[in-house]
C-alpha cells in the first residue's frame, strides 16, 4: 500500500455531494476557517486518509483489487472510499451507507441516532468502524464515483495527495457542516454561481476546486453527472500546464480516451 504520508505529502480524499434543484444542479461546499490548512478557502468536504480507514469488510460491493485498479495503485485503494465516506459523515453529517436491503432510508429516530453517533465520532469517543456497526450499515461504495486526482504543488508547505469523488445527496438526509472544522454551515450552490463568486473575489478557491466546478457546470442533473463521471467521459488528458497546478493523470495508464 501507499504510505499515508511521504515527506510532507499526506493522502487525502474529498467528496462532491450533488443534488437536483429547480434552478439546476447544486453541489455542497464549505468555507475553511482562517486557521489550519487552506484557511478561508471554499472547498468540498474532505480530509486525510487515516490508518483506521483500512476497513475492507465495510465495503462489500467493492474489493480492494477493484478500487485500486480504478485509481491505478497497486493496493490499498479501498481506503479512499472508506475515508471519503467517513469525512462526509464527520464534516456534513451525511451517511453514505447501505443496509442489508439496500440504500438506507432514515426515519426520525434513526436520524437522531446517527446525529449522536456523529458527535461521538467527532469527539473521538468511538471509531468509524464502530459507527457503522452501531447503525448496522456498510459504506455505499457503489454510489461513490471516482472523479479526479490532484497533488498540492511543491510551493505549499503542507501538501495533500487527494482523490476526488462524486456522490448524490441522499433524499432523506440533511447536510450540516461541523462548524469546528468550517467557518460556516455550508452552502448548496450551483457550480456556475460558485465560480462567479470566485471571479468576483467573494470566495477564495484553489485550482482543483475550480476545475471540478467547471466540469460539474456541464451537467443538468445528478443522474447525468453520475452517468458521465461513472463512464469517465468527464476526464481531460493530463498536460504539463495542468500538472504544474497539481493535476495528476486520472490513472497512470490513462490515455485521454473515454471508455
Amino acid at each position: 500500500m501507499q504510505p499515508l504520508q511521504r515527506e510532507n505529502i499526506r493522502l487525502a480524499a474529498t467528496v462532491m455531494l450533488i443534488r437536483d434543484n429547480p434552478a439546476g444542479l447544486q453541489v455542497y461546499m464549505v468555507k475553511r476557517p482562517g486557521r489550519g490548512d487552506f484557511p478561508d478557502l471554499h472547498v468540498f468536504p474532505g480530509g486525510k486518509v487515516d490508518e483506521d480507514d483500512w476497513l475492507p469488510d465495510s465495503c462489500p460491493t467493492l474489493t480492494d483489487q477493484e478500487a485500486s485498479a480504478r485509481l491505478g495503485v497497486s493496493a490499498g485503494g479501498l481506503r479512499y472510499w472508506v475515508a471519503v465516506a467517513r469525512e462526509c459523515f464527520e464534516e456534513c453529517g451525511v451517511l453514505l451507507a447501505n443496509s442489508v436491503s439496500g440504500p438506507i432510508q432514515l426515519d426520525a429516530a434513526q436520524q437522531q441516532s446517527i446525529g449522536a453517533s456523529r458527535q461521538d465520532l467527532l469527539q473521538g469517543d468511538i471509531s468509524w468502524a464502530t459507527v457503522l456497526q452501531q447503525q448496522q450499515v456498510t459504506i455505499a461504495s457503489d454510489r461513490l464515483v471516482y472523479f479526479s486526482h490532484w497533488i498540492t504543488p511543491p510551493s505549499v508547505p503542507r501538501r495533500f495527495d487527494t482523490r476526488f469523488f462524486l456522490a448524490a445527496m441522499p433524499a432523506d438526509q440533511n447536510a450540516a457542516a461541523d462548524t469546528d472544522e468550517t467557518a460556516d454551515d455550508g452552502n448548496w450552490v450551483n457550480p456556475n454561481e460558485a465560480l462567479e463568486n470566485a471571479r468576483q473575489g467573494d470566495w477564495q478557491m484553489i485550482e482543483p476546486t475550480k476545475r471540478s466546478l467547471e466540469t460539474l457546470s456541464q451537467y443538468l442533473s445528478v443522474e447525468q453527472a453520475l452517468q458521465e463521471v461513472g463512464a469517465e467521459r468527464h476526464v481531460t488528458p493530463w498536460t504539463e500546464a495542468a500538472g504544474q497546478q497539481g493535476m495528476q493523470p486520472f490513472r497512470p495508464d490513462w490515455s485521454g480516451i473515454a471508455k
